[in-house]
């Protein structure tokens, strides 16, 4: 049977519910989707039929990502060419700030084909960029960065590097940096061209992802951070980092805690001074002096304040 466009949104949405914290219950679900329940149901049976594994909780489902199967979507769901198009439209009507867009966008990466998810999550701009990366990955090509934007150095660069990972959504690329003989994360959005050279890598036992926080800062760098939350805040950080529910315990009413590791405190300490009401530093000291030091420089600016 052919999938509509609809199929394909319901089923996707219903994966993602079913991978959502909190869990929802399928009554939950088929008012979420405005389905019955007995659809719901239909759906959640075809999923344990192709081999995943569903978990209950009261009257609350989940789809395990332990299944053996989860990190194999792309095998077990098959777009067309013409139904990927449809998708791909569908999808790119809806207002870029719209969070569903983005939700869809991050299911996306788990059920695409590399080289169709790139016309679908990127924008046109870039996405021949990545569909040469991706090349350049799958054949173990090294590959010239044109008038690379560096956002640390304020230079604008060719950079030839060995790329082998892309980040969620192909915003960053992990790469081997030749020149530096060091790995790096390069935004897609500041490469001006690409070029793919005929030379092979020659630095694969070197090529290594590092860390990348839950604010997408990527260091080798690993800083225990405790925050308390109010309902302001932790609703904000879930929903402009998602990965962040991961980490998060409620303690209370109106009161959770954010426990995890950053790679530095720019990403986090951005969010914080935004939220400044909203959020308590239990740990560390460093991320607190951190805060302090950014509005002492704040104070003594005047220049920024003026018209």
């Amino acid at each position: 049977m052919t999938m509509t466009q609809s199929m394909i949104d319901r089923l996707l949405r219903i994966m993602k519910l079913l991978t959502d914290n909190p869990m929802y219950s399928l009554e939950d679900i088929a008012q979420r989707l405005n389905i019955s329940t007995r659809t719901v149901y239909r759906y959640i049976n075809g999923f344990r039929d192709a081999g995943f594994v569903i978990k209950k909780h009261g009257n609350l489902v989940r789809l395990d990502k332990s299944s053996p199967y989860f990190k194999e979507i792309s095998e077990l769901i098959h777009f067309t060419e013409e139904e990927a198009f449809i998708l791909k439209s569908a999808i790119e009507s809806i207002d870029e700030n719209n969070l569903l867009k983005q939700n869809l966008k991050k299911k996306l990466y788990t059920v695409y084909d590399y080289k169709i998810l790139a016309d679908t999550i990127v924008n046109k701009r870039d996405s021949h960029n990545v569909k040469l990366i991706v090349q350049a990955i799958e054949n173990q090509q090294q590959t010239i960065f044109k008038n690379y934007s560096s956002p640390h150095g304020e230079t604008i660069r060719d950079r030839k590097v060995e790329p082998f990972a892309f980040t969620t959504n192909y915003v960053q690329v992990w790469c081997f940096d030749v020149e530096e003989q060091s790995n790096k994360l390069f935004k897609t959005s500041r490469i001006s061209s690409v070029e793919v050279m005929n030379d092979s890598w020659k630095h694969y036992d070197n090529h290594k992802e590092g860390n990348i926080d839950i604010f997408r800062i990527s260091s080798d760098k690993q800083i225990h951070i405790r925050l308390k939350l109010n309902i302001r805040s932790y609703s904000l950080l879930t929903e402009e980092f998602p990965v962040s529910s991961k980490y998060i315990e409620n303690t209370a009413t109106n009161e959770w805690i954010l426990d995890t590791y950053v790679c530095s405190f720019e990403g986090v300490g951005r969010f914080i001074l935004g939220l400044w009401d909203d959020i308590e530093i239990v740990e560390s000291d460093e991320l607190k002096e951190f805060i302090w030091e950014r509005v002492r420089n704040f104070k003594y600016k005047p220049a920024i304040l003026s018209n």
